[in-house]
């Protein structure tokens, strides 16, 4: 594998761990760098560790479109590593042969993987196993009783685990100093009665967005900056960068999740003018600040934000993280040109208020900078609210828009 290559394997099961090493498969991956790391979700949520220090620096420095390939099933930007632009979803071989080539920019058909010891270029055709030859490793190397042994010592294994303490008490006991499970504030001033319906009024605009915001944009996933507002707040609470480990990993405390919410290094924000990076400006003063520490300045003021976006907004894999975090920031509203069906579902179900632009229409169409307030007129009385229905939206420099509030059913 060429030097300036990454490898880690990492099985969804410990089960491979045995039929790697009974097909005598594992001692040439670990001669080629794929030992085993872990297991479970590891490369796709961003886990596999850092790269080489010089190769880090090259990338940066040169503003180099690196790519990873992965096994996984997520391929999102800056998701297998925060330098990794263009990540590529292959079958496991496939990801051993390109580590060998160490370039994605390769015809595997007309050029060699790499030279042999005879001095012979080697093709792929050259390395890549028949149907055959797959069928028998199969048939002789995974064995029933591998997944036996391993699923029958799954409560066996771990003595971390087994020795935890379980408290009696039938109300989960929430520790305060936790920096992994933490009270979520939804249910704080819940009322018997639902509140009603509420529009927005005067709200700034939080982020403006072109098309394809993806749940990954949104949502905290991978590894966490060492700069980022939840590196802070772990830092504050003692916790070393070593042990940062990953928004997944850390999706039971929302304090953690809130400021990873929008912390992703690749997201593009209008209001930025063309740089890339987790910040937005906070309008009234200009400043450009963090997603997170914009938002609570808002917040804390007593404001309302809105999101305006292009099409697709949402999209990508369902998760609740990316509906959940904008509410925790206080986003009332997205104004978006359409919506991945399942992220809508979500900001209805937390409070925020998915809308869509006319056909034909966007913020640009509109002339909208997203340095405006924006009032936007829902009916306050819950049966006036009918599925797929106008609202008008004002901005307080007389600007009036319609838009199609996306509550699909009744």
């Amino acid at each position: 594998v060429k030097p300036w290559i990454k490898t880690s394997l990492a099985p969804g099961s410990g089960v491979v761990t045995k039929y790697l090493l009974q097909s005598g498969l594992q001692e040439y991956l670990n001669k080629q760098g794929f030992h085993i790391v872990g297991y479970g979700c590891t490369t796709c949520i961003g886990n596999s560790g850092d790269l080489d220090e010089s190769v880090a620096s090259a990338i940066s420095e040169n503003d180099i479109i690196a790519a990873a390939v992965l096994s996984g099933n997520r391929n999102f930007e800056g998701r297998v590593h925060a330098l990794t632009r263009a990540n590529y979803l292959a079958s496991p071989p496939l990801v051993v042969a390109y580590a060998l080539a160490g370039s994605v920019d390769i015809d595997f058909d007309k050029e060699p993987i790499g030279t042999g010891k005879d001095g012979k270029s080697v093709y792929f055709n050259d390395i890549w196993p028949s149907t055959e030859e797959v069928a028998e490793a199969v048939q002789s190397s995974v064995l029933p009783n591998m997944f036996k042994s391993t699923y029958e010592a799954i409560t066996k294994g771990n003595p971390m685990w087994n020795q935890l303490s379980v408290p009696s008490s039938t109300m989960y006991s929430w520790d305060p100093k936790s920096t992994y499970i933490h009270e979520p504030p939804y249910f704080k001033n819940m009322t018997m009665e639902p509140p009603g319906a509420h529009g927005v009024k005067d709200a700034y605009c939080l982020l403006n967005f072109g098309d394809s915001i993806t749940t990954d944009h949104i949502s905290p996933a991978g590894s966490i900056h060492k700069d980022s507002p939840a590196a802070k707040f772990l830092l504050d609470r003692g916790v070393e960068r070593k042990d940062f480990n990953s928004y997944g990993s850390r999706r039971g405390n929302d304090e953690v999740m809130a400021r990873g919410t929008f912390a992703n290094i690749r997201l593009v924000n209008k209001l930025l003018n063309g740089e890339v990076g987790p910040k937005t400006i906070h309008v009234p003063t200009g400043e450009k600040l963090y997603v997170f520490d914009a938002a609570m300045r808002y917040k804390d003021a007593g404001h309302d934000t809105i999101v305006l976006a292009g099409a697709e907004y949402g999209s990508g894999s369902s998760r609740d993280w990316a509906a959940k975090g904008p509410m925790l920031l206080g986003v009332k509203a997205v104004i978006a040109k359409s919506f991945e069906r399942i992220h809508r579902s979500n900001l209805v179900g937390m409070g925020i208020i998915p809308l869509c632009f006319k056909s034909g229409e966007d913020a640009d169409t509109l002339g909208l900078t997203g340095h405006e307030r924006y009032t936007i007129d829902l009916p306050r009385k819950i049966d006036e609210i009918r599925p797929g229905q106008d609202v008008t939206v004002t901005t307080d420099n007389g600007k009036s828009f319609t838009c199609t509030v996306r509550f699909d059913t009744e």
